[in-house]
């Protein structure tokens, strides 16, 4: 039986937050989709968090040491976010599941359908060991753990972005991050390119009903927030250089 161990950043934030509503569905969705592949894989279910937000941690959830840096380490911002790199998270996640045979890490904002790990553990059976899961989006009206059946039950509209990823635990360490920061654009391929250029069967799946997100709000992208952006920019850039014998082969 397969065993994967899957991490994500559960944050505290006001009601105006569209995170509010969306986190307890994700870590409800996750409990559901363990409970259901419990005949074919065993799951764990991790956080990692910053000290101020570890009340939020689900009990049955294993909560990592706590984040010690954020983007506010790095530089000057115009408006202060304490941004976790994403390194940081995975560290944790990897340090924490020695017995684990795949990771996966998720943005906390997404939610599972039951059937998750079961899929994963099919494509993985079928040779792959490293995918990224684009999400679909429904809409954002049906909120709350009451309404998760109506969630499962939109089918939503296909997402480009990149917020899913499950890969061979024994991949991380050959793994090149930088310093980049979640909750700003550019991170998602600074992971798919890791996984792209380490794994020896990597798939990208686009319109698969795996997960999904409520609405299709993108406040992460405002330009507000060009000055994190870019600071993710330059260090995907890097990570672009440093992988480029791979992608020259592609």
């Amino acid at each position: 039986m397969l065993s994967f161990a899957h991490i994500v950043n559960p944050v505290i934030v006001p009601e105006s937050s569209d995170l509010f509503l969306a986190q307890p569905v994700t870590f409800e969705t996750m409990r559901r989709a363990r409970a259901t592949a419990r005949s074919v894989a065993d799951v764990v279910l991790l956080s990692a968090q910053f000290p101020e937000d570890r009340p939020l941690v689900p009990d049955d959830f294993v909560a990592t040491p706590d984040l010690e840096r954020s983007a506010l380490d790095l530089g000057e911002f115009k408006i202060p976010r304490k941004l976790p790199l994403v390194k940081d998270i995975l560290d944790r996640l990897y340090e924490h599941t020695p017995h684990a045979d795949f990771l996966i890490y998720t943005n906390v904002d997404i939610a599972l359908m039951p059937h998750f790990y079961t899929a994963v553990e099919r494509y993985i059976d079928q040779g792959l060991d490293a995918l990224v899961i684009n999400r679909r989006s429904i809409p954002s009206v049906n909120q709350g753990i009451d309404a998760i059946p109506l969630m499962y039950a939109h089918v939503g509209e296909p997402h480009s972005g990149y917020d899913c990823f499950v890969f061979r635990r024994d991949l991380y360490p050959k793994f090149e991050l930088g310093d980049v920061f979640i909750g700003a654009p550019h991170v998602g391929k600074v992971l798919r390119i890791n996984l792209l250029c380490n794994a020896d069967g990597f798939k990208r799946f686009k319109n698969l009903h795996l997960t999904f997100h409520l609405g299709k709000d993108q406040i992460w992208r405002s330009d507000k927030y060009d000055d994190y952006a870019n600071r993710n920019l330059a260090e995907f850039e890097q990570v672009l250089a440093h992988y480029a014998p791979c992608l020259d082969s592609y």
